[in-house]
Formats: structure tokens, sequence, C-alpha cells
């Protein structure tokens, strides 16, 4: 085996659904402010007894029965998470702890927003370097933990969820070499800081750096796979703000390619995004296996993690 492809993907939100006319009754703000400006409807909200480890246990477990395969499968149990309110046991630990794997490596993996395309990453290089059989690898927030809901230019944009893939060792590279990384002098520009943590950013800096900087080097990522971008079926960037995902996407130059726009249902999940809008477009048919699709991460320190994979 000299590659490693996903063999399953799966994804979990919490039930309750929060919409825009909801946040009106809560700050002041309207269904017409945040849809022009964000593109976002409804989010999901975790309740205070689903912890970030239950969010990602179940998304985990979908892509395991997604896999046919069991607990003990697996030797590689990673979390992509900002939102970990303990620093030990890890979210990994707790995780594996749930679906009953037996004896993992587990690791956190925290770059935010870009944490599930540097996780992925991970696994596939522990993969195929022989130190890993198969690993889930998972990304998981429950930003409304982190969030004011006072304060209107980030309550808007919040979700909880998590997202879920089984990785595993191919004869082909279904897992395309990764670009990664970030701009470590504008790492102020998005935050989760301070006691208690609280999320915020400076939109406007954020919005400049994603659409001027970001599609260049998304089209390296598909370089480095050997493709151009009109080869690609699927572009899943992280689900931040419609009005960053569009031109980004439309500058990338993917003509032929399904993008995901989950972020309008979801709103932003962090870490989960990338891994839940896969899942769904996976589950809904949109994308089928074997098609090519960019992951492309970004956001937090400001940093970037993008790969094409090949589709489940």
């Amino acid at each position: 085996m000299n590659g490693s492809r996903i063999a399953a993907v799966g994804h979990y939100q919490p039930a309750r659904v929060l919409t825009n006319e909801d946040l009106a009754g809560m700050v002041d703000t309207s269904d017409e402010w945040i849809t022009s400006r964000v593109g976002i409807r409804t989010r999901h909200i975790a309740g205070p007894d689903e912890p970030v480890d239950e969010l990602a246990g179940h998304a985990g477990a979908k892509a395991l029965a997604a896999a046919g395969l069991t607990p003990g499968d697996i030797d590689l149990v990673l979390v992509a998470t900002s939102t970990a309110i303990d620093r030990s046991p890890n979210m990994a630990a707790r995780v594996a702890a749930r679906l009953g794997i037996p004896s993992p490596a587990a690791m956190d993996v925290n770059v935010v927003c870009a944490g599930f395309t540097h996780a992925l990453a991970t696994a596939d290089h522990a993969v195929r370097a022989g130190a890993a059989t198969r690993a889930l690898v998972i990304g998981a927030d429950k930003m409304s933990d982190v969030t004011d809901w006072s304060d209107r230019t980030t309550c808007v944009l919040v979700g909880d969820g998590a997202g879920a893939a089984v990785v595993e060792a191919s004869e082909d590279a279904g897992i395309g070499p990764v670009l990664w990384g970030s701009v470590p002098e504008m790492g102020h520009a998005v935050r989760i800081e301070g006691q208690p943590a609280r999320f915020a950013q400076e939109g406007q800096s954020v919005y400049r750096w994603a659409t001027t900087q970001l599609p260049a080097i998304a089209r390296r990522a598909c370089e480095r796979a050997g493709l151009g971008p009109e080869d690609l079926a699927g572009v899943v960037l992280h689900q931040a703000n419609l009005r960053i995902i569009e031109p980004l996407a439309e500058k990338l130059g993917a003509v032929n390619a399904v993008v995901a726009r989950d972020v309008s249902e979801s709103g932003n999940t962090s870490a989960a995004s990338i891994p839940l809008a896969l899942s769904k477009l996976v589950e809904q048919g949109r994308i089928s296996g074997g098609d090519p699709v960019l992951l492309f991460g970004f956001g937090g320190n400001l940093s970037y993690a993008g790969q094409v994979i090949r589709c489940p």
C-alpha cells in the first residue's frame, strides 16, 4: 500500500435549530441583515448536556457504520476542535472511550477552522508511514460555548456540530498531498481567548485575506494532486460565510464542481464545517464515489490546509 483513502464519512448536528428570527428576538438584528451579510438562515445549537465529545462520538459512530467497521478496527483517533473545555483527558480519548475503541493513539488537533484538513493530512501521513492501520478523523466544535450571545457581529455566525471520516490504507492515493501554512502575524484576526473564552474576529481583515490570497493557494493544492480546478467534481471550503465561499470558489475556477453551501443551514461550525458539509454532499448523492473533491480549511491563526480527496 502506498497511499490512503477516505473509506466513509458521517456527521451529526444537535436537534435544536436557531433561526434568524429567533436571533432577532435576542439582539438587534433581522433575517434580512443576516442573510444579506453572511448568507446564514439557521444553525444547530447543542444543549448544556451535549459536550463536544458527544457530538464527535455520534459523527464517528456513523462513519464507522458506513465503513462497515467495528471500533476495534481503529488504532488512531484524531479530533480537530478548538472548543474543548478540559485539557485532559482530551477529546480524542473521550471519543475513543465513548465508542469503545480499545487502544488507539488519541490526539486532539487545534487549528480552529482549518483543523479537520490538518488532522486528515496527519492521518494520511500516519497510515502511509505504517504508524496506523485505520484512523478515525473527526472535526467537532461547540461554538455556542464560546459565543457572546449579546454581540450581533459574532452570534449570528456560529453553530454546533461534528463530521467524521475513516481513513485507511489504499493502493492508490485517495487523499492527495496537503498544502498547508499560516500567516502568524495576522493570527489575532480570529480569536477564541480570555476567561471565559469568547470568539471574536476582525471580519474585514479575514474577508480580504480569504478572497484575495486563498484562491491561488487552493489552486496550488489542486496542482499537488495533479489536477486543475476544472477537473474537480466538488469543492468543500470552510463554511465561514457565503460572502467568502462564493467569491473564493469563483476565483478558484472550479467550473464543473458542486460547491458546498451548508453554511446557510448550519452556520460556521469551525473544525466541523468541512466534514459536515462533505458528509451531506455524499448523503444527498451530489458527489459520487471516486469523484475528485477539494477540501480547503482556513481561519484561526490565520492557518490554511487543503487537499484533493477521492469521494468515498
